[in-house]
């Protein structure tokens, strides 16, 4: 499994990215797959995740605001942020781990399969 993340970048507050996870390996129908972030000495923390039936989760902190999709035949999970607030910004991590998921799951721990992240800053 390979995960790697693409599409941050600076933006002004109310602005819009669109991340992009290319998950190589991963099996589509059993794995949980998810968005993190981690900014500057605070903890990593979950964002949004899709279970293996296409559902996504999210943080009360980016609900309404962020969505997440997978694209099966590109392998692909993405993350599309909207109205961006600067307490959004951090560095965004892709996760999975393969086994089935039908519920949400946002321990760090759960995750075994992580990308490298890419970061994400809004300014005010």
């Amino acid at each position: 499994v390979h995960l790697a993340e693409s599409g941050g970048g600076s933006v002004q507050r109310g602005g819009s990215l669109r991340l992009s996870c290319l998950a190589s390996g991963v099996p589509y129908d059993r794995s949980c797959m998810a968005w993190f972030r981690q900014a500057p000495g605070k903890e990593r923390e979950m964002v949004a995740q899709m279970d293996s039936a296409d559902r996504g989760y999210y943080s009360d902190s980016v609900k309404g605001r962020f969505s997440i999709s997978r694209n099966k035949v590109e392998n692909m999970l993405y993350l599309q942020m909207n109205m961006l607030e600067p307490e959004d910004t951090a560095t965004y991590y892709c996760a999975a781990y393969t086994a089935t998921c039908y519920m949400e799951q946002f321990s760090v721990a759960k995750y075994r399969y992580w990308g490298l992240g890419t970061q994400v800053t809004v300014s005010s």
